[in-house]
């Protein structure tokens, strides 16, 4: 290991961008979930419980305009 670097990735896996595969709707929680390394189930139960306050949708849809699609 490199001089100063503590080898800990803090569970980020890859980087951000919706998967062609593996996705319900646009891909966002699949992107999340790969991304922070959490099950895709528990990204996309919070996206329905903020849903029901009301800000989820907006916030999905902000992050499907922002996230890039994989490359082919």
């Amino acid at each position: 290991m490199a001089a100063g670097s503590s080898g800990y990735r803090g569970g980020m896996t890859t980087a951000l961008e919706r998967p062609r595969s593996g996705k319900i709707i646009g891909g966002v929680c699949a992107a999340l979930a790969a991304r922070f390394g959490v099950p895709k189930f528990l990204v996309r139960l919070g996206f329905v419980i903020f849903g029901v306050v009301g800000v989820g949708e907006l916030v999905y849809i902000a992050l499907w305009i922002m996230i890039p699609k994989a490359p082919a």
